[in-house]
């Protein structure tokens, strides 16, 4: 993957949170995505923090939505990597994120990490 694609799927990706819509966030993951994140641990009891495929996260991103309606990033740094980036971000809340993003042939996000400054609800 080229530098621009990975800023194309990261520009994307903020544009369609700042929008609130969720088809376009979801338009951003692989069908098969696998995504870990400590919300999923205490959203949904799964130890291993992890959900499988677009519906899994889409209702984890619905229940996002719904508990957080003033939700925005504030993007502090997009760290391009082979295949994929690392886009560290602010919440609305304060509190800094980094998403680990590996992007598969489509320029979907096919895995994704999430790290937490602070717990997240």
């Amino acid at each position: 993957m080229e530098a621009m694609d990975l800023r194309a799927h990261a520009d994307a990706w903020l544009a369609a949170w700042k929008a609130r819509d969720l088809d376009a966030i979801m338009a951003c993951y692989a069908d098969d995505v696998d995504f870990a994140a400590s919300t999923v641990a205490r959203r949904w009891g799964r130890h291993d923090g992890r959900l499988h495929g677009r519906t899994e996260l889409r209702r984890h991103f619905e229940l996002g939505l719904e508990l957080a309606p003033d939700l925005s990033f504030t993007e502090e740094a997009l760290l391009p990597g082979p295949g994929g980036y690392a886009l560290l971000y602010r919440r609305e809340n304060g509190n800094r994120v980094l998403d680990v993003v590996e992007l598969n042939q489509h320029g979907q996000a096919a895995r994704v990490r999430a790290f937490y400054e602070h717990q997240q609800r």
